[in-house]
């Protein structure tokens, strides 16, 4: 039934979907907060989606389009609510929506908290207030209250943690950085706190010479200013989006929380990528949301303590296969290292070895009767090659450079067991391998002095690899 009061009447929203071309007054609770964008003309545009007692699923959507940015719905977090004067509603392909005029339609939005305030925190400029807005508000508070208890269980999205290959999934996460790869191709530099499962690795260790494993899904790393600005725990996600991002990028700025619904993860070399896919969606989320809430309290807690800055899959501690010098020293990730203020950087990190060049125990002497090898690390914050030198090779591996011995020893490490298949790609026999979480220290260096920086790299030392 509609509600009236002073000189405005609410139509619930199953009813005003019946009205179409027609100028209506709704008061609803937004669910959902689009990216504001330009529009293809000079205008800006937002679009928002909301639901009230008459209609819960899937929403109505509200699009605003106004002349700057400043005089769009702001809205704070998903459930506030959402007061439409002389808005019309409209249908475009089937599907019913409403439409906000700067002519003449105005707006106001409220804190959707029960017990908060009965004043709006943004209007329009044509706005008026009823003077029964408060009974609404009351109204409105208190139903979502329930509804979003109810369907919460329902509505819930995937931490980065528990990804899967090839399934859709929501993710709610903070946006640090995007850059453009292609003709309207981007990556999108997202995370939430929590680590990547540790994807197995299929590649063709006779190869590493000559092709090596990526280091990163970009055609190369990124630079250290733009690491600087990463967070040194938890997994950056990269998510490739595509022309759709164009209605995104202008709210796409450093530390901005969103979520992306139906978006789809592949294995590529080893790395999780994400993908947008036609049907996927992108919004906004308030910095005091609950859900952005939840994930900062927990990276919180993590970051506080040793134990649980460790990458999440290697509980409850890394495999015995390996030991340090360094034995009280505390656990670093390679991306503390690789943002290091300076050039030289020693630490203790907890990695996998994905790669090995070259991994067969009888060529890691060179003809001089020296260690040189080149392995692949990664943690769930990065991927680097580190070498195994000289007189750090014979720690590694030991006195007995017998190939038998060393050939069992590298197997362990590369995570190559009897169990695991292969697979034919292009003639190369590739092997499936679950390397094992290791511990090893790391120093990073310079190669040039005139050249510090763009020319670092990382070696083993103090570590030893056991039978």
């Amino acid at each position: 039934m509609a509600t009236q009061g002073d000189d405005y009447v609410y139509l619930p929203l199953v009813d005003a979907r019946k009205a179409i071309n027609v100028k209506v007054n709704l008061f609803a609770v937004v669910v959902e907060i689009g990216a504001a964008s330009l529009s293809k003309g000079t205008d800006y545009f937002l679009k928002l989606r909301i639901v009230d007692p008459s209609y819960m699923a899937p929403g109505l959507s509200v699009s605003f389009f106004a002349g700057s940015a400043d005089k769009l719905p702001h809205v704070m977090s998903s459930g506030d609510l959402i007061c439409l004067h002389r808005v019309t509603i409209k249908v475009f392909e089937g599907d019913v929506y409403c439409a906000f005029d700067k002519r003449f339609s105005s707006f106001a939005l409220y804190n959707g908290k029960a017990g908060s305030s009965f004043n709006p925190y943004q209007t329009s400029q044509k706005f008026r207030a009823a003077g029964h807005n408060i009974d609404h508000i009351k109204k409105l508070q208190t139903w979502f209250l329930d509804y979003h208890h109810d369907t919460g269980a329902k509505n819930y999205s995937l931490q980065i943690k528990e990804v899967k290959v090839d399934m859709d999934f929501d993710l709610i996460c903070r946006v640090f950085h995007a850059c453009e790869i292609g003709e309207d191709s981007w990556i999108v530099y997202v995370w939430d706190g929590s680590d990547c499962p540790p994807l197995p690795v299929q590649t063709d260790l006779d190869a590493e010479a000559d092709n090596p494993i990526p280091l990163c899904l970009e055609h190369s790393p990124l630079p250290k200013d733009t690491l600087i600005r990463f967070p040194h725990v938890g997994t950056v996600l990269r998510i490739i989006v595509g022309k759709s991002f164009k209605e995104i990028q202008q709210s796409i700025s450093g530390g901005r929380w969103f979520k992306f619904r139906k978006i789809i993860c592949v294995n590529e070399f080893g790395i999780w990528k994400g993908m947008l896919q036609s049907w996927s969606k992108v919004s906004v989320l308030s910095d005091d949301d609950e859900a952005v809430l939840l994930r900062e309290r927990n990276y919180n807690e993590r970051i506080a303590s040793h134990l649980l800055r460790r990458p999440m899959s290697c509980f409850p501690r890394p495999s015995d296969i390996t030991e340090t010098d360094y034995s009280d020293l505390v656990n670093a990730t390679l991306m503390d290292s690789l943002t290091y203020s300076e050039v030289t950087h020693k630490c203790k990190c907890v990695v996998r070895v994905v790669a090995a060049c070259p991994w067969q125990a009888k060529d890691f002497i060179s003809i001089r009767g020296q260690y040189r090898v080149r392995l692949t690390l990664e943690d769930p914050t990065a991927r680097i090659h580190a070498y195994i030198c000289n007189e750090d090779g014979v720690k590694f591996f030991g006195d007995d450079p017998a190939v038998e011995n060393l050939e069992k020893k590298m197997r362990k490490l590369l995570g190559i067991t009897q169990e695991h298949g292969s697979r034919k790609l292009g003639g190369a026999e590739l092997t499936t391998r679950h390397p094992p979480w290791v511990t090893v220290c790391l120093k990073s260096y310079s190669i040039d002095v005139d050249r510090p920086w763009n020319s670092r790299r990382y070696r083993i030392f103090a570590t030893r690899l056991l039978g």
